[in-house]
């Protein structure tokens, strides 16, 4: 719904009213002029230096635009003789910021993970290049067009999400910014576009430049487009003019594929930029005419050059160049600009001579393992039945069926999602997936691609040709969520024509299917949901009819196909159209008379005997779900759900042949001679059943999820392959069939090898088993157990010797090969980097089996050690200070070479001196991502890496000109590379497994070459090679790059240990605006370990260091990758939501219908989230993004609203006046949020951000004069705020976590952090405005171990506790800093230490809370060294249920309040020894809340299995059943006519099918019962009380009499759905024409309500009204529809509300009177929840948007309130409505419902939306039946 007010253009100037100054600003020289060209008023924007004349948007740094649309249109002109700057911030899908700056003072391309800067560069017509120059005085007015989702799709790998904030820098003139998801045509006007059908969109008039009558637009302005959408899109955009001689490109990154495009042209396709550069150098021959589709197919890129930001367009023999590369020119006065297609040889300027591979290619594509990709669905015979089509992710592959060759169909760049041929198998038509779709059109014979051009289409679905291959039909959805069907001629195509599109039409009904009638090609037919229409084209429109299904119309159409016909009898009256339906139904249907002619069913049959299905009547039960079907001449074949392929005659009598599959069956072909049945299956299988012969053969088989790991075995030729769909696979090399499948069900593989002498394979699991299956029985041999964590690296030595295996825990494992047990040898901990992902490279052993080489024991460093002893040979640190870098994955070279290479984060390739680390030489990737697997080849002349998407070939060699080739065709990462074990052929894994052949023969053309000193020395130049004709992207140099020398650390296996020391563990992190670096690098002393060391931290000269940093603001950090999340449960993490952001909820205007009264529930999830004063009475907790502050002798509450998101700590000044709280960042904020509140005004009165992920603590000064907040494990920032001015005075970066600080009571000038191995001192030293930081670091002693720190709190001066992640307290003395005392003071993590005169409160995740007396610790204190913990005592230990988050007490330590992450506030008496439940809710999902009909009482159920009976009054829980290890679903309190109060009851339903009934007065389970199979769905009392509905998640539902406990009916009208409501009620006997007492409605999830009378006495039941409406879009959280919801409307019984059901956000009221529609109400969101208040006309709407809405039905006005941090999936109105509750996950909000006499301004702390009309529709005729 975030993109609907933005569509289809959105005029940014006008929306953020850039006039007035509030929502934008500007700095410097910024006006507003008039300009002449466009006659109107621009800004100006001059000054001498750019970044002090700006316009921005928005005015907050902190806010954002959220913009979606996918392009950006800026419409400016640079200024003459001038510089100018664009910088965009644009967030990704995952909260990333990117910057992306154009100007021209960027001399060249520079990128990072943060940031992209584009140089745009001005250029005379010599072959000279000024990188920096100035704009020409005759500049001109520039259409700027941003494609941000390629941007930084193809820079940087991520995804867009929105538009932040935009800049623009002098010295330009703008008119306006743009954005849309439309890619608009400046040079084309709308009457243009009309007159001439060109398939573009024209550019809104108010976007238009004018131009004067009879001109060309390209006379007067400029049209740039970033990058282009062109599948031959060029490298680089350049305009030239000849007057004035000067021209504008964009440089682009080198390395990537197709940038830029610029067009100065109309063209007849948007998406085809088709021009080329002109030169004084070169010129172009007439024949390369511009062609209007070019072709695509070709997809190798070759580039040479030394240098890498300078690129090119000359070449020296242009007539070949463009002859070789298919690259167009177009002069149109005096512009000429260039486009490159994919093919074209670039040259680069000065590239001297260079070195090609032998042959170019070096790689050809052989053959493909696998299928599918998008859907299962698609796979199609050619003309002769010799061959199948059938896609592979991006790639379609022309399968010959008795060679099992492949031809392969190479250009689409994201998975395709349909494919269609024509009968005579000429033409081929594919879409892919990538919005918007593409669909591309091949020449099927030659593969030659003839036209590509987007569909109007969000995704096509399905396409169909006509016989004759003249006319297109595709299927799909645009943006919006509707049917589209669109009509192409394509009859020119094949000699060299346009396609054009003939029709396009929407649909508000359901298309699953489209074909195009054999005889009729002006005649179709479609099928999908409740529908099956005819369709004909006539005078180029397309319109359709539906055939009159009658009590068929709610059914779901699946597939569909026309009969054949004898060529001999072409009479259209024959053609049947056969249609069949996921409930088993096949329809004749007579096209011609558009009427149904005969309706068969296939149903399982019933006798056990007999084994093949039978027909049956329709209402006999349950059919088999058809998927799909084919018709012959004389048969037709149906494909199930049930996994068989049924050939049937045509008219159904019984069944021919069936075979069944291994999974249900997607798709059905007939053979064009119908001998032959192609099948796939939705496990990606691929086969067909030979009639004659009954045979049934099997093309392809195929992993159904991403490939993560391979290993290839060479004595039997075979491939290993692991995936994420739990199998493991066995593969024949030579023939590309499966050999075994080893599958798992519960644990997902993830590394395999195999043993290098036996027929067996080891495999590793994510639960760190290794197994070793044997391919001789196809048994497990044996299993380990030895790791903890996931495995990441699995392999062994040449020699067979040794097996090696390390995990993501850090343990590397050896293990004997020398008998089949394959015995453990060592175990190794903490040795291999637990950053490091699953990649397989990430060990590695040499080609000799003596060395094994690992990433870790950190990320930055190789470690290299003897395989048989595993002691260390080399450590190497990749990383150095000026850049951080990680390794990747790792490979040894030949053993003559000693050569080691590493691949790192920073895309690069080292190759090191396996024996010293000395850096021989370094490659730089093609692509901007790291290199996640490596292989060489046993000659050295290859290596591969797969870089993303991509596989690089390099020319291996120590020489200085190494030459680089790219492969593409893999839609999703490349997982792995190898070479085979004959070294002919490569594979790469990823998406699918590709084995390309090596056209050259290593051994024939290279012999190793030799290591010498001049190598290990010399300098790389930067050439490339490159090739033609196989799907290769384009390539940059690899550069050599000047680094400092690697930290590498040699000992010999005889020789001394090297060491390195640590140098500091924080940097800083400052903002632009001021903050500046200290010239003396912050460095922290660190003492080595040494028991309860004596020195005195003063005495030691040095040890402070000095931190110097000015009092001012400071902004976001930028960080280069997010660590891991430490084992401690201190760290706070937010649960995961799946809302929606609402905008524009504003503060009311009076009049509120709502006001919150109560919260119930605590955020367990939070750390030291809740704060109490007890000499104050203040007492404050979090719940969800609420701050909720309650006076604990009344029970009363106030709200505190103003977080985006989830609240994870609070803070309380010491003198109880500021009450400080944090929120993580996420969709609705994309920093973290810290509120001060005014504690007695209950007002926020500042908010602070800086930390990026989380804050971990706060913590105010002993004087309240400073506020420290300290990020979490991502964040790793320590923050210091004034609260005078709250301003941020310093921002550290730390180096590793910190699990928590404190201020130091005494000194309010010293602070102390807690985090791994140390107490980290630091001292505040003011020097007038200017803060000093001295830090000082201390490590734990010896004798706690590797344990870390987690908690702390100052005890009596001068003494420290720390409680530790092993159960250990340490206390400290802060004035010597050392430790003196430790005790054992639990078996868990103390993750919080508080402290009072003699008395310590330690609370762990044991669930333990335990009080200590330490009063006689400060005597220790004076022993020293001497002191022991004996005189340290526990008092007393209580045990609570849950891990202790926070906690408060008084100051003499006898009572407080203590919080577990349970969810519970306890009391804590310690006088007593008891522990009092203070505050408590559900510490998971709440399904549903119930009432008593007294509103004395009300119950909850939940996820945790707990029942929770409370009481209304005080919201206090009253009573609580529990059912382990079982999910309650659903909850109905007996109604007032069952019997006496006192006799109340509640019935629940749980997930194992069973329901049991509590008795409220006796607390006992009464009944428990197992109506059904599957889980409990929904339940409600019968109006009387005796009788129990309940539905199911299978929609069964059943009727049950909990008096004898029996079920005596069972309904399975909804079957095949989740039953999501039950709602019964009370009706006059004979009211609405039916004779009973109970009226009763059922709601499925698939859209359908039944409403039924009953008299559950006389088991009378009858069916009343049945309605079923279409299925609305899946939610963009989810991705799934919306609940469907009904209810009857409590002051009319004879109508029912209901939402979810339908297409469109709204509220139907349907009446069972007059069976139809009667209103309808729209609503701003798929509403998730509804009820309706029995006391007012009044309705409660939830929202994804964590939103609840209120409406007034008599008023039509509605309100919105804001509180809960979720879906709100609840809403309930009490009997009476006076009260509302609203759920959302575990967070239950009570809200009084005020009468409107009553609802006056009240002071609230809740956001509310005004009071404004709703859209209403009423009475509609023919209401969904």
């Amino acid at each position: 719904m975030a993109k609907v007010w933005q569509h289809p253009f959105l005029n940014v100037f006008r929306y953020f009213r850039v006039d007035e100054w509030k929502r934008s600003s500007k700095e410097g020289d910024v006006a507003v002029v008039m300009d002449k060209t466009l006659k109107s008023s621009v800004y100006r924007i001059r000054g001498s230096v750019s970044a002090s004349n700006y316009l921005q948007l928005p005015r907050n740094s902190t806010h954002s635009l959220g913009l979606t649309g996918r392009y950006l249109y800026v419409l400016f002109r640079p200024l003459p003789t001038k510089h100018f700057v664009i910088h965009l911030d644009v967030a990704t899908q995952d909260s990333q910021v990117i910057r992306v700056s154009f100007s021209s003072l960027f001399k060249e391309f520079k990128s990072s993970t943060t940031w992209l800067q584009f140089p745009f560069v001005f250029e005379t017509r010599t072959p000279r290049r000024d990188m920096a120059g100035v704009a020409p005085p005759g500049a001109r007015w520039t259409f700027l067009q941003l494609d941000l989702h390629d941007i930084l799709l193809v820079y940087l790998s991520q995804c867009y999400g929105h538009l932040k904030s935009v800049r623009l820098c002098a010295n330009l003139l703008v008119k306006n910014l743009y954005t849309s998801d439309l890619s608009f045509d400046p040079a084309v006007s709308v009457t243009d576009a009309q007159r001439t059908k060109l398939p573009i969109t024209p550019v809104p008039r108010e976007m238009a430049f004018p131009v004067p009558k009879g001109e060309s637009w390209q006379d007067h302005y400029i049209h740039i487009r970033f990058p282009s959408d062109s599948p031959q899109a060029p490298s680089e955009l350049v305009l030239k003019n000849s007057a004035p001689p000067a021209a504008v490109f964009l440089e682009p990154v080198p390395q990537l594929p197709s940038p830029l495009v610029a067009l100065s042209k109309p063209m007849q396709y948007r998406m085809f930029p088709v021009v080329q550069m002109s030169s004084s150098t070169t010129s172009c021959p007439a024949h390369c005419a511009p062609r209007v589709l070019p072709e695509v197919s070709l997809s190798c890129i070759h580039l040479e050059g030394s240098r890498l930001g300078g690129l090119s367009v000359c070449n020296q023999d242009s007539s070949a160049w463009v002859e070789a590369s298919d690259a167009h020119t177009v002069v149109s006065g005096s512009h000429m600009l260039t486009h490159k297609s994919p093919g074209v040889h670039m040259a680069l300027k000065d590239a001297g001579s260079h070195k090609h591979f032998l042959p170019d290619p070096v790689l050809r594509l052989k053959g493909i393992i696998g299928f599918g990709g998008h859907s299962t669905k698609w796979a199609l015979w050619t003309k002769d039945g010799a061959a199948v089509v059938y896609p592979c992710h991006a790639i379609i592959i022309v399968l010959h069926v008795s060679t099992g060759e492949q031809r392969f169909f190479l250009g689409h760049t994201d998975k395709v999602s349909a494919l269609a041929l024509d009968r005579d198998s000429l033409l081929l038509a594919s879409a892919q997936v990538q919005p918007p779709s593409v669909v591309r059109l091949w020449d099927f014979p030659t593969g030659r691609c003839l036209s590509l051009f987007r569909s109007p289409m969000y995704a096509v679905c399905s396409l169909s040709f006509s016989s004759s291959g003249a006319l297109l039909c595709g299927v799909g959805k645009d943006y919006q969520g509707r049917t589209v069907v669109v009509a192409w001629g394509t009859d020119q195509v094949s000699l060299g024509g346009e396609v054009v599109a003939l029709a396009k039409v929407h649909a508000d009904f359901d298309v699953q299917t489209f074909r195009i009638s054999l005889l009729d090609e002006t005649r179709m037919a479609s099928c999908g949901r409740g529908s099956i229409r005819l369709w004909r084209m006539r005078g180029g429109t397309l319109r359709s009819c539906p055939v009159d299904l009658g009590e068929h119309c709610g059914l779901e159409f699946s597939d569909l196909a026309f009969a054949q016909a004898p060529d001999s009898h072409q009479v259209p009256s024959i053609h049947t159209l056969y249609v069949c339906s996921r409930s088993g139904h096949i329809l004749e249907v007579d096209p011609q008379h558009m009427a149904v002619r005969c309706i068969h069913r296939l149903l399982p049959t019933g006798v056990p005997s007999d084994s093949l299905p039978r027909k049956q009547s329709f209402s006999a039960g349950p059919g088999i779900a058809i998927n799909s079907l084919s018709v012959s001449l004389t048969a037709c074949a149906v494909g199930s759900e049930d996994g068989y392929l049924r050939l049937w005659p045509l008219d159904f009598s019984s069944v021919l042949l069936e075979a069944e599959h291994e999974g249900p069956i997607s798709s059905v072909c007939i053979s064009p001679d119908g001998l032959r049945v192609l099948s796939t299956t939705s496990s990606s299988n691929l086969g067909f059943l030979d009639i004659p012969s009954r045979e049934y053969t099997v093309l392809a088989r195929s992993h159904m999820a991403p490939v993560l790991a391979l290993s290839t075995e060479q004595s039997r030729g075979q491939l290993a392959t692991v995936s994420l769909d739990h199998t493991v696979r066995i593969w024949d090399l030579a023939t590309l069939h499966q050999l075994y499948d080893f599958t798992s069900c519960d644990e997902a593989p993830c590394a395999v090898t195999f043993h290098p002498t036996w027929p067996a394979v080891f495999c590793g699991f994510k639960s760190g088993t290794i197994r070793a299956f044997s391919l001789e029985s196809a048994g497990v041999l044996v299993e380990h157990t030895c790791h903890r964590g996931a495995i990441i690296g699995l392999l062994g030595t040449p020699d067979g010797n040794f097996l090696f295996s390390s995990c993501s825990q850090g343990s590397l494992v050896q293990y004997s090969c020398a008998n089949s047990q394959c015995h453990v040898l060592r175990v190794a901990a903490n040795t291999v980097c637990q950053d490091a992902q699953p990649h397989p490279n990430t060990l590695a052993v040499s080609r000799d089996s003596r060395l094994l080489a690992f990433v870790g024991p950190s990320k930055c460093t190789v470690t290299v050690v003897d395989s048989a002893s595993l002691d260390e040979l080399l450590r190497v640190n990749v990383s150095t200070l000026d850049s951080p870098d990680s390794a990747v994955a790792i490979c040894f070279g030949p053993t003559s070479l000693g050569h080691l290479l590493v691949s790192t984060s920073s895309n690069k390739v080292m190759v090191l001196n396996a024996m010293s680390g000395r850096t021989i030489q370094e490659l730089s990737s093609a692509r901007p991502v790291a290199c996640a697997s490596l292989a060489l080849n046993k000659d050295a002349s290859f290596l591969l890496a797969a870089s993303g998407q991509a596989i690089e070939v390099w020319e291996y060699s120590t020489q200085s000109d190494p030459s680089c080739q790219v492969y593409i065709g893999h839609s999703e990462p490349v997982q792995a590379v190898a070479f085979t074990p004959d070294q002919q052929q490569v594979l790469s894994v990823g998406d699918a497994i590709f084995l390309w052949d090596v056209l050259a023969t290593p051994e024939s053309n290279r012999s190793i070459p030799r290591a010498s000193p001049a190598h290990e020395a010399g300098q790389l130049e930067d050439t490339v090679s490159g090739a033609r004709g196989l799907p290769q992207q384009q390539v940059s140099m690899p550069c050599r790059v000047s680094t400092a020398q690697l930290d590498s650390h040699f000992r010999p296996p005889e020789g001394n240990d090297g060491t390195s020391e640590e140098e500091g563990c924080y940097e800083d992190s400052h903002s632009p605006t001021g903050l500046h670096k200290s010239p003396d690098p912050l460095v922290f002393v660190e003492k080595e370990p040494s028991g309860a060391g004596d020195m005195a931290r003063g005495a030691a000269s040095g040890s402070w260091q000095h931190q110097d940093q000015p009092s001012t603001w400071s902004t976001r950090k930028i960080k280069a990758q997010t660590p891991t999340r430490p084992d401690s449960y201190k760290h706070f993490t937010a649960r995961y939501k799946a809302f929606m952001l609402a905008k524009n909820i504003c503060p009311p205007t009076g009049g509120e219908q709502l006001r919150l009264k109560a919260v119930v529930g605590y955020s367990g999830n939070g750390r030291a989230n809740m704060v109490w004063r007890p000499d104050t009475g203040f007492f404050a907790y979090t719940c969800g993004r609420l701050v909720v502050v309650e006076d604990l002798h009344s029970g009363a509450q106030q709200h505190w609203l103003g977080h985006p998101e989830e609240i994870s700590t609070l803070a309380l000044s010491h003198n109880a006046q500021v009450l400080a709280s944090a929120s993580c960042c996420g969709r609705a904020a994309a920093l973290c949020q810290i509120r001060l509140w005014d504690v007695p005004g209950g007002l926020c009165q500042q908010l602070i951000s800086h930390h990026d992920s989380a804050v971990q603590a706060l913590a105010f000064s002993p004087d309240d004069t400073f506020l420290v907040t300290l990020g979490d494990y991502r964040d790793r920032t320590l923050a210091l705020w004034s609260m005078a001015t709250y301003e941020l005075l310093s921002s550290s970066r730390l180096l590793e976590p910190m699990h928590g600080v404190a201020f130091n009571p005494w000194d309010a000038d010293e602070l102390t952090c807690v985090g791994p191995g140390a107490v980290t001192f630091w001292l505040l030293q003011q020097r007038g405005a200017d803060i000093s930081l001295q830090v000082h670091r201390e490590p734990v002693p010896e004798e706690m171990g590797l344990a870390e720190l987690t908690s702390l709190c100052y005890g009596a001066a001068p003494l420290l506790y720390c409680g530790s992640s092993s159960g250990q307290v340490c206390v400290w003395d802060t004035g010597a800093g050392r430790c003196f005392l430790v005790w054992e003071a639990d078996d868990g993590e103390i993750g919080l230490l508080v402290c009072s005169g003699s008395r310590l409160v330690s609370g762990s995740n044991t669930r333990r809370l335990r009080l200590w007396a330490v009063g006689a610790v400060p005597e220790l204190w004076h022993k020293g060294s001497g002191a022991r913990s004996s005189s340290v005592f526990m008092e007393r230990e209580l045990t609570l249920d849950g891990a202790v988050v926070s906690a408060s007490f008084d100051s003499g330590m006898d009572m407080g309040v203590v919080g577990t992450t349970a969810g519970t506030l306890w009391y804590i008496s310690w006088a007593e020894g008891t522990s009092t439940r203070l505050i408590s809710g559900h510490r998971s999902k709440v399904n549903e809340v119930v009432f008593s009909p007294g509103e004395s009482y009300c119950a909850t159920c939940g996820e945790d299995g707990s029942v929770r009976v409370w009481s209304l009054a005080s919201m206090e829980l009253v009573i609580q059943f529990q059912v382990l290890n079982q999910s309650c679903l659903c909850l109905a309190w007996s109604p007032p006519s069952c019997g006496h109060p006192e006799q109340q009851q509640v019935v629940a339903g749980y997930s194992d099918g069973t329901l049991r009934i509590f008795s409220i007065s006796c607390t006992t389970m009464e009944l428990k019962m197992h109506p059904h199979r599957t889980a409990l769905t929904a339940i409600a009392f019968s109006t009387d009380g005796q009788t129990i509905l309940s539905g199911d998640k299978d929609g069964l539902v059943a009727v049950s009499r909990p008096s004898t406990g029996m079920t005596f009916r069972v309904l399975s009208d909804h079957q095949g759905a989740p039953i999501s409501t039950i709602q019964s009620t009370r009706k006059e006997y004979g009211d609405l024409g039916v004779e009973g007492e109970d009226l009763w409605l059922a709601v499925s999830e698939d859209q359908r309500v039944s409403v039924w009378v009953s008299n559950w006495p006389r088991n009378h039941c009858k069916l009343l009204d049945w309605l079923s409406f279409p299925a609305p879009a899946a939610l963009e959280t989810s991705g799934l529809p919306p609940p469907s919801l009904a209810t009857f409307c409590p002051w009319d019984l004879a109508l029912l509300v209901c939402v979810g059901l339908g297409t469109r956000e709204e509220v139907v009221f349907y009446s069972l009177r007059q069976k139809q529609v009667v209103e309808k109400i729209l609503l701003p969101f798929f509403a998730m929840s509804l009820s309706l208040s029995p006391g007012a006309h009044l309705m409660a709407v939830g929202f994804s948007e964590c939103t609840v809405s209120l409406v007034d039905c008599t008023s039509r006005t509605t309100q919105e309130f804001a509180g809960h941090d979720d879906v709100v999936h609840l809403c309930r109105f009490t009997p009476s409505g006076r009260l509302l509750f609203t759920v959302a996950h575990s967070e239950v909000l009570v809200w009084e419902v005020l009468s409107p006499s009553a609802a006056v301004d009240l002071p609230s702390q809740v956001s509310r939306k005004a009071a404004v009309p709703w859209n209403r529709e009423a009475s509609v005729d023919g209401g969904p039946r």
